[in-house]
């Protein structure tokens, strides 16, 4: 079986580059309000008692959900940008899109349309796990690939058994050949992203540094401590990730609450809005690749090499 898997992997086909508008100027600017106006008095004001992941054993990929139901802070962003460092650094990552939009691919200029194998095959048919597996132009970073065929796969999984385990059965054969199994979550606590966390040995939870994005951490708080209970007892938090920061009172207001939230979890530090970081995925390039040395470049090379340091990827991946 192993020399029959390094025979699959080295056939890996390198999927087709994506058509991308490449002639646009952008300006990076910070914006700060002279008078931002001060946080409400709604508030989590307990810190919530989340269990922090057990080390990944010996010859396995630690596997990674980057999880937040709430819509448009970062998740994505921060799938792409630190799977490519990390990659760049000599981690074997594989990144698993899980989202139906498929923005993972677009991300790494790969052209979803032309995939015919995918995340939709690790949940249907495990035993074509390996053929779902897609090079990228970043050597050691392999992609598995979501698009618009995720779509209705809850309704087509909701009747059969052992349902929240399917993505789990389609990465077992994989966990061996990888460091780092990063995987992509869409905007829902639905079935796609139950298989997930049932899947993951550990979640990063990205928080936009505004007031709403507070009011979803303790319902998935919540959440992870069920998938504990009911269906994956090793499950636990590696980080909480501070995003699309600004230096105004309000962010630093917020990220002041997130703190107090999660104090032993929060990872510095909080990725700053950027310009440069919004316009790569119209490149097809990471942000280490695009704009390294921009302020968002920065931000996510201090993180990745911090994740790095928390997983323990050290020298001998280097």
């Amino acid at each position: 079986m192993g020399e029959s898997m390094r025979g699959e992997e080295n056939s890996i086909p390198a999927a087709a580059p994506a058509p991308f508008v490449i002639d646009v100027e952008f300006v990076e600017e910070e914006i700060i309000s002279p008078e931002p106006q001060e946080v409400g008095q709604a508030q989590i004001r307990e810190p919530l008692d989340l269990p922090r992941a057990a080390p990944t054993p010996k010859g396995r990929a630690r596997v990674v959900t980057v999880i937040n139901q709430k819509g448009g802070v970062a998740k994505t962003t921060t799938v792409i940008n630190v799977a490519a460092h990390l990659a760049i650094q000599g981690v074997k990552v594989l990144v698993i899109d899980c989202d139906a939009q498929g923005n993972c691919a677009t991300g790494y200029g790969i052209d979803k349309s032309r995939i015919n194998y995918g995340t939709r095959t690790l949940m249907v048919s495990p035993e074509d796990a390996i053929r779902a597996r897609h090079a990228t132009a970043i050597e050691n970073l392999h992609l598995i690939v979501a698009d618009r065929k995720l779509v209705g796969i809850e309704e087509e999984l909701i009747s059969q058994l052992g349902r929240e385990r399917r993505l789990a059965e389609g990465i077992e054969i994989l966990l061996p050949h990888y460091d780092l199994i990063l995987i992509d979550t869409p905007p829902s606590l639905g079935l796609v992203s139950i298989n997930a966390l049932v899947a993951s040995d550990a979640v990063v939870i990205p928080v936009q540094t505004e007031y709403f994005a507070l009011e979803g951490l303790a319902l998935l708080s919540s959440t992870i401590r069920e998938i504990r209970r009911r269906l994956n007892p090793k499950l636990g938090v590696d980080a909480v990730i501070l995003t699309m920061h600004a230096p105004t009172l309000l962010n630093g207001q917020v990220a002041s609450q997130v703190r107090e939230t999660f104090p032993d979890l929060v990872l510095d530090p909080p990725i700053r809005r950027n310009i440069r970081i919004a316009e790569a995925p119209s490149h097809g390039t990471p942000i280490h690749i695009h704009a390294p040395k921009s302020a968002g470049g920065q931000d996510y090379l201090h993180l990745s090499n911090s994740l790095m340091k928390l997983w323990n990827f050290g020298e001998d991946n280097g």
